[in-house]
């Protein structure tokens, strides 16, 4: 009978490490199926010229403006530059300057630019608001929901988008004066 039962225990452990390895595989299967399913539903639209600018709403860290939050929508007519940067970035350092320069002739104009911090702190961006004396409204993406939704990879990186809510021109990379001038004429209202 000893031997009857010792077959029984390793047939039994046997069925018990088949089901075990079973379910495992189950759960492996299910992990990639879902994987693959998100990985496809995921938007991965990228945004060029002649597309239309997507709408988003961030909270402004500047205390230049009356409004507490910046919605792309509420530009609706006007030229927007969207520029994201952040303090850490020593070409976004060095354009910003340029955009003071031309903020105030450019608004009159119609034309707004929304400087999009992707810094996790605001203290940092205010010490840097302070340091530039900059006018300019500055919403924060602390979480990156913009960058991601505009799909940004390196900073800066710049949307100039026309009065109709389309892009005109997407610049990866900092500006100079120039530049920045030419990008502005484009996207002014008529």
């Amino acid at each position: 009978m000893s031997i009857e039962k010792a077959k029984k225990r390793k047939q039994q452990k046997k069925r018990n490490r088949l089901i075990y390895r079973g379910v495992i595989l189950a759960v492996l299967v299910g992990a990639l199926i879902f994987a693959i399913v998100s990985n496809l539903q995921k938007d991965n639209t990228v945004y060029r010229a002649g597309d239309p600018a997507p709408n988003f709403q961030l909270t402004q860290i500047s205390d230049n403006s009356d409004l507490d939050t910046v919605r792309l929508s509420d530009y609706e007519g006007k030229g927007v530059m969207l520029n994201f940067w952040a303090t850490w970035c020593k070409p976004c350092e060095a354009e910003m300057p340029y955009m003071q320069e031309l903020y105030p002739e450019y608004k009159d104009k119609g034309v707004e630019i929304l400087a999009v911090s992707l810094d996790t702190t605001e203290l940092v961006v205010d010490r840097f608001i302070d340091r530039y004396s900059l006018t300019f409204p500055i919403p924060h993406d602390k979480n990156n929901e913009i960058r991601d939704l505009y799909k940004v990879g390196p900073i800066p990186s710049t949307f100039f988008i026309n009065p109709d809510g389309e892009i005109e021109e997407v610049v990866n990379g900092a500006l100079t004066l120039d530049r920045l001038e030419g990008y502005l004429e484009e996207i002014t209202p008529n």
